[in-house]
């Protein structure tokens, strides 16, 4: 059985290669009956060993589908928090203060490992994993950055009942929202409502990265990695073989 992933890989794409050659001479006017007879068998022989449901690309047996993250509500929700973190920073925050390069990267950073960790997911989902954690850390820190902000300032921080906080939240459910749905929150005359909005976002972003980590925790479990998928994909055109007469 083959263990390394780049030899197995490219024996596939040999096979693939062999697979067109022997299928175009077969149908070639020039080959006598004999050639024709031998390309039919090797033909047959390589589609047993290399069976078309496992192909190697980003679908199939090895690579599932991966890297649709701009289809997950976590990742729309990250990047309406960066948005609007750029937006706060460059109004509220001290333009010569590490504070401000640090909440906007870590902003940034909740966003991009989203997208990196859904790459990468096809190939190893434990690095998919740690990469969702990473983004949920940075959103953690930046949380607290927020915090920081209305303390320091002595402006309140809302509750979850705060009638305010609760008007923000209800926008999560509009309909095709984006950043210009929150327009008038984040960038409202008040800091104290602008950082209290972007920490209601903090907070249902933190949320979806929470059952994010979850499904991927659970499909783990169920599916394991590719390694794994590797070996019963393996396991199983061997056996298809074996059953053939």
């Amino acid at each position: 059985m083959i263990s390394d992933r780049e030899a197995l890989k490219e024996q596939f794409l040999a096979a693939r290669t062999a697979l067109r050659a022997m299928a175009v001479l077969q149908q070639a006017d020039s080959a006598d009956e004999a050639l024709r007879q031998a390309a039919k068998k090797a033909l047959a022989a390589l589609s047993a060993e290399f069976p078309k449901e496992a192909p190697v690309g980003n679908r199939g047996v090895f690579l599932p589908p991966h890297g649709g993250y701009r289809d997950l509500e976590a990742f729309k929700s990250s990047e309406l928090v960066y948005d609007a973190t750029v937006w706060f920073a460059e109004h509220y925050i001290d333009r010569f203060s590490r504070t401000r390069d640090q909440m906007v990267q870590a902003a940034r950073s909740g966003r991009q490992n989203i997208a990196e960790g859904s790459a990468a997911s096809g190939t190893s989902k434990e690095t998919e994993l740690k990469l969702v954690n990473v983004a949920r850390a940075s959103l953690e820190e930046l949380l607290l950055d927020y915090e920081d902000f209305l303390r320091q300032k002595k402006l309140p921080l809302w509750g979850k009942e705060h009638e305010q906080a609760k008007a923000v939240r209800r926008l999560a459910y509009a309909k095709e929202k984006s950043y210009a749905t929150y327009k008038a929150y984040v960038e409202s005359a008040s800091p104290e409502i602008s950082a209290n909005s972007i920490l209601c976002l903090i907070h249902q972003t933190c949320y979806l990265l929470n059952q994010l980590i979850q499904q991927l925790e659970s499909a783990f479990l169920a599916e394991g990695g590719l390694r794994e998928r590797m070996t019963r994909a393996r396991i199983d055109a061997r056996e298809k073989q074996r059953r053939k007469p």
